[in-house]
């Protein structure tokens, strides 16, 4: 059994869905509106998300970045759009598998049983450890000294990019690209960021411990000696 979240705006289509996967003994909770997914997702973690493209507030392809700059759940999107070239593109972004409507019941769960598995077969995500920094990708939450650090949803994200790299330089674009998921922006915006994890950190720009600014090339958290 597994906890799935449905992400659908067509209410027969979600009671539908809901009453096929709570057969197959999951539990499921549903959202007919991205952000409400997204609240889902961080404050009740699920074990897989079947993600509906033509949400009303927001478009489903963004919905699945914003997904994925918050959780790596396992996503099903589905779609009415059987175009290969926006499903090469999905599944880039993100995407885990994708189903086309209109699906069966037995379908959505072959599915559903497969990403479970491949999810579970890799096993959780791991705790990064930088020497006395510890940062829980599954939890989203990092501790510095077995002391909790309070840190905001892009500071959290700046920190656990950083240590899944340590001990090596991270260029500013690339921060960019994979952190805020931008192409291009102001510099200023990681400075921000970095000063304020430095705060919490207990350090500063002219004292640091981990968290080093390389000039004109980018920034890496090392393992203090």
């Amino acid at each position: 059994m597994a906890t799935v979240l449905v992400v659908e705006d067509d209410e027969y289509v979600r009671s539908a869905m809901i009453q096929e996967l709570g057969r197959r003994q999951h539990a499921v909770r549903s959202a007919g509106r991205a952000l409400d997914a997204l609240r889902e997702i961080t404050q009740n973690p699920p074990d897989a998300v079947i993600l509906d493209l033509g949400l009303p507030d927001l478009d489903g392809s963004e919905a699945l970045k914003m997904v994925r700059s918050v959780s790596s759940v396992p996503v099903i999107v589905a779609t009415a759009r059987d175009d290969e070239a926006e499903i090469v593109r999905l599944l880039e972004a993100g995407a885990d598998d994708y189903l086309v409507k209109p699906f069966s019941g037995d379908h959505l769960n072959a599915r559903l049983d497969a990403v479970l598995r491949r999810a579970r077969a890799a096993g959780p995500p791991p705790v990064l450890r930088v020497g006395a920094l510890s940062v829980d990708l599954n939890r989203r939450e990092a501790s510095l000294g077995g002391e909790p650090l309070a840190l905001t949803r892009r500071e959290f994200d700046l920190l656990a990019y950083l240590a899944a790299r340590a001990d090596r330089v991270v260029p500013r674009k690339e921060l960019l690209t994979e952190v805020w998921q931008q192409s291009y922006g102001d510099d200023q915006t990681i400075d921000v960021h970095l000063s304020w994890l430095r705060r919490k950190l207990g350090e500063s720009a002219s004292a640091p411990r981990y968290l080093h600014t390389v000039r004109g090339v980018g920034v890496m958290l090392i393992t203090p000696t």
